[in-house]
């Protein structure tokens, strides 16, 4: 039914009730029903019908018009979003590879290619280029409609990463969905995603393992590989820009973060334990 066949019928059902009304009752019930009694019958009728059939349009007409305001509000938000990565790509990721193209020259110029330092500024300015176009690219997809739930999007990224990557991701995902706050949703799902570029970006190995599950106080959340691993120095120091990145993530949550090398597996782990 359509919003102004809904609004004519608003008007329209009283006004014709009242008519058939005096219309049956001048026909057919005079000599039954007197005129006090007719007219105190008549507002009682509208106020039934309109009970009755009203109630049911005016509803049908305030679900038209949120649906419209959702709509609104989506078509709102979906043009800010692609506002937002044009402005991303025009501006901070264009800088940011044209820094990149000037670091390289600046390297090859100087005979820095082989300096530790200088190297690790080209893979973080790398990294963060990366993290640029990613969330270009997160601002560009629209999220699903319906119930699509929290782990319903790690499954997707798992999706992803086999598509895209042509990564073996072994997933065992056992938290629930509201054991986790929004906040704790958004922190831990940032860490895994850093976890796994890590592996695909480091340990030239194409197997990934996430794993997560919930213990008596807490819950506990795993991403391993068996690619080349650390240095020892480097676990035990936990230097590297991505790792900084999920060791705050850590920190700032009051989650408990280790790294470490067990029998040719590197594995990163997160854990929670209520106080």
């Amino acid at each position: 039914m359509k919003y102004k066949q809904i609004k004519w019928l608003i008007l329209f059902i009283p006004t014709l009730t009242i008519a058939l009304w005096e219309y049956i009752r001048h026909e057919f019930l005079l000599s039954y029903i007197s005129m006090e009694v007719g007219n105190f019958l008549s507002p009682i009728f509208v106020f039934i019908v309109t009970l009755v059939f009203l109630r049911h349009l005016f509803s049908i007409l305030e679900r038209m018009q949120e649906e419209l305001r959702l709509a609104k509000a989506k078509e709102a938000a979906r043009l800010e979003r692609e506002k937002l990565a044009r402005e991303l790509h025009d501006g901070i990721a264009q800088s940011l590879f044209l820094l990149s193209v000037k670091m390289n020259k600046f390297g090859r110029k100087n005979a820095l290619e082989n300096d530790p330092d200088f190297e690790k500024i080209k893979q973080t300015l790398q990294h963060v280029h990366e993290d640029t176009r990613q969330a270009i690219t997160n601002l560009k997809y629209i999220p699903q409609e319906g119930s699509f739930s929290w782990t319903e999007s790690i499954y997707q990224f798992v999706t992803d990463l086999k598509n895209q990557h042509l990564m073996d991701v072994h997933l065992e995902w056992e938290i629930r969905e509201n054991a986790l706050s929004s906040k704790e949703k958004v922190e831990l799902f940032a860490c895994i995603k850093e976890a796994v570029m890590n592996v695909i970006k480091h340990a030239k190995t194409n197997k990934v393992w996430i794993q997560a599950k919930e213990t008596n106080n807490g819950w506990i959340c795993r991403v391993k590989d068996q690619g080349i691993g650390f240095t020892n120095e480097a676990v035990s120091s936990n230097k590297g820009y991505g790792l900084q990145i999920i060791k705050d993530r850590a920190r700032d949550m009051e989650w408990e973060f280790s790294l470490k090398n067990i029998a040719n597996e590197t594995i990163m782990e997160i854990k929670k334990e209520s106080k």
